[in-house]
């Protein structure tokens, strides 16, 4: 990710258009990936909870847009103040900055940049919300991510790739989230669910997908979106860094979605649809930090551990009883901590920048620093999302009533259903000799 420099130089380059062009098209792919991450998780969960995955995700787009045009963008990317935190006051409501203003350093507007920081800081709370599927009110909800994106997102992003921030200043690489996002995240989602504890039925009742199509789907417009995700975060086309980040995404992706199936054929018998998605997920995730540091067999490699490991990692909520949902910790956590100290082994030196890793002649020094990013950001996230969730819950409930959660949490909260069961059956066709499905009856509730 390109460092946060809040005043223009006097010898800045020219606005190109083709740079602004480019990364208001990636800004756009990083938009498609919440409503298709809404997609992945919502049919991962029952029929009755589908709608309420699904706005988990989407409602993000709305509170965290605002809030970054408010304040969130001068927070993570302004001014420095004291490592921690960022602020200048023209970057507040968006209001100083001037339409042909540039971005200091490169060849696009300040206006571009924020809306491309802006499609990340919406989607890393959406990530926590498949950790919590079933069970949160609604408005307890739009709250937490109201205070978490304030608190947490905001202040990590400046840490990590704000100019002054300290883990920027420090050295950490994280080209395009590792840390900010997914760690970030993955630690949050463990935060919550150790305090609002595990569904009814969690390891007695079947908890399967409804919908492994949906699943499929949202993952390939995953696989899709991040593209300009990871690609994107260079800003801009000049020197094919870009061009290193956008290969090594899609090989990094393939190679975990090979390792995790390969890791259930021989743990489980079976090539799995939900085993795919979540390997391509998984890839994603750990390139994400490293793709810009490591070559394309490096990429390989990082895809491949990360495959490997999270398809192992998603089966430790049996053993330990934290009920992760839909793995976001055993995919977005252990995924962004597996790239993010990859890059202390397989960093070249020969591509964002001259740093190596342990592998490449460069010794443990990058690999510490990693690991101190790694840490960090994990405690700071862990600790102070589970205090935001303790005090929602200790004030206006953080779950709903436990007969809301076994007869449907869609209806309650949304007045909704995904699917209409009404009109399941009807009649037999004149041309048919099958017989007619039996109607359900409008007043009895469909299992879901």
């Amino acid at each position: 990710m390109a460092p946060a420099v809040t005043t223009l130089a006097a010898d800045a380059p020219e606005l190109s258009a083709a740079n602004t062009g480019f990364m208001l098209i990636c800004s756009a792919l990083v938009m498609l990936m919440t409503p298709a991450l809404a997609f992945f998780y919502g049919g991962m969960v029952r029929v009755k909870s589908t709608l309420n995955m699904l706005m988990m995700s989407f409602v993000s787009l709305g509170i965290v847009t605002i809030l970054w045009v408010l304040y969130g963008f001068s927070l993570a990317f302004g001014t420095d103040k004291g490592s921690i935190v960022g602020w200048s006051s023209d970057y507040a409501g968006l209001s100083g900055i001037g339409i042909t203003e540039l971005w200091d350093g490169y060849t696009i507007p300040v206006y571009v940049f924020a809306v491309f920081q802006l499609m990340f800081a919406v989607i890393t709370p959406a990530l926590i919300s498949g950790a919590l599927a079933d069970r949160v009110k609604f408005t307890a909800w739009i709250l937490f991510v109201t205070l978490w994106a304030t608190v947490v997102y905001f202040p990590v992003a400046h840490w990590v790739w704000g100019s002054g921030g300290w883990l920027f200043e420090m050295g950490v690489i994280d080209f395009a989230g590792g840390t900010a996002v997914h760690i970030n995240a993955g630690a949050a989602a463990l935060g919550v669910i150790l305090v609002i504890g595990k569904r009814a039925g969690f390891k007695k009742d079947p908890m399967r997908p409804h919908s492994l199509p949906l699943v499929m789907l949202g993952a390939g417009l995953l696989w899709f979106g991040w593209f300009g995700f990871n690609a994107g975060s260079w800003l801009g086309n000049d020197d094919g860094v870009g061009a290193v980040m956008f290969v090594n995404t899609q090989v990094a992706t393939a190679a975990a979605m090979l390792a995790w199936l390969a890791y259930e054929k021989v743990r489980h018998g079976s090539f799995t649809t939900l085993g795919a998605a979540s390997g391509a997920v998984a890839g994603l995730v750990a390139i994400t930090p490293s793709g810009g540091a490591v070559s394309p067999l490096g990429a390989i490699a990082v895809g491949a551990v990360a495959g490997l490991l999270c398809a192992m990692a998603v089966g430790l909520k049996y053993r330990f009883g934290y009920d992760d949902s839909l793995d976001v910790v055993g995919v977005h956590l252990v995924g962004g901590v597996v790239g993010s100290l990859l890059v202390g082994l397989f960093a070249t030196g020969g591509v964002q920048s001259d740093a190596k890793g342990l592998f490449y002649g460069g010794g443990p020094e990058q690999l510490g620093k990693q690991a101190i990013g790694v840490l960090a950001v994990l405690a700071y996230s862990l600790i102070v999302s589970a205090l935001l969730a303790l005090a929602i819950d200790r004030t206006m409930g953080m779950r709903v009533a436990e007969d809301v959660e076994v007869s449907g949490i869609d209806q309650v909260e949304h007045a909704e259903t995904a699917y209409d069961f009404s009109g399941a059956g009807g009649g037999t066709s004149s041309r048919s000799a099958a017989p007619a499905a039996p109607t359900v009856p409008q007043n009895k509730k469909v299992d879901a």
